[in-house]
């Protein structure tokens, strides 16, 4: 049985900001993932709004019900956004300052824990399904089961930037125990960071993964090739 597969059009939204034009569309890029082999389509939400804006969020939401996987920081100005527009599902990311991607997973403290919760709690209300982004630690791992996530997305950065074979076998093993142990506490779990055509296979066959999220590797393939097939590749190695 295939993998799902939400792939992120964030850097469809990075060349529209490029030159501040109305193309290329994030709702027409979602809508050609969504036939041609994607499951969710991702999209992350920064404060400064980079790429995607505030109102891609609307249209994606209204137009792909049931589709949409929002990526946001706990932040209340993030929150009041993913309550209002309803995505399928809500991945809280950390988010600092300056930074290019995602740096790794959710730090967790007992402020950030409380604001965790509070952020949880307001989103099942509405439905929504609530994923942490967390490091392969099983600390971690028991934290977001703690705060009532109802999905961990395991970061794969440390294994997608592995520089020997025998570094990346560790770090897969540590994402391996990690998703064994998220499944055992009632979590689905999903990855994401850095994955590419040549990396995910060793992921995917770890077992209890239910979804990859991938996107910049997507999109820089479809420079070359389209993105119908670049979607079309990455599904079906999953």
């Amino acid at each position: 049985m295939s993998l799902k597969l939400g792939v992120n059009i964030d850097h469809i939204a990075t060349l529209r900001q490029a030159r501040r034009a109305p193309y290329p569309d994030p709702l027409d890029a979602a809508a050609v993932c969504l036939s041609t082999g994607a499951d969710f389509i991702v999209v992350h939400l920064r404060k400064d709004q980079r790429h995607i804006q505030e109102k891609d969020v609307a249209r994606l939401c209204k137009v792909f019900p049931g589709k949409i996987h929002l990526e946001c920081s706990y932040s209340e100005q993030m929150e009041k956004a993913a309550l209002k527009y309803k995505p399928h599902s809500v991945c809280i990311v950390p988010e600092e300052p300056g930074e290019v991607t995602t740096t790794g997973g959710l730090k967790f403290s007992p402020k950030t824990n409380s604001r965790l919760m509070k952020m949880i709690a307001n989103l099942h209300k509405k439905h929504i399904l609530v994923s942490l982004f967390v490091s392969p630690v099983a600390a971690d791992i028991r934290t977001a089961a703690k705060l009532g996530a109802d999905i961990v997305e395991l970061c794969t950065r440390d294994y997608s930037e592995a520089t020997s074979s025998k570094q990346a076998q560790k770090l897969l093993q540590e994402l391996a125990l990690a998703g064994l142990l998220a499944n055992e506490l009632g979590l689905e779990v999903h990855a994401g960071h850095g994955l590419d055509y040549h990396n995910v296979l060793a992921v995917a066959d770890l077992g209890g993964i239910s979804c990859m999220n991938i996107g910049f590797a997507i999109i820089t393939r479809s420079l070359f090739a389209g993105l119908p097939t670049a979607v079309n590749e990455m599904k079906g190695l999953l």
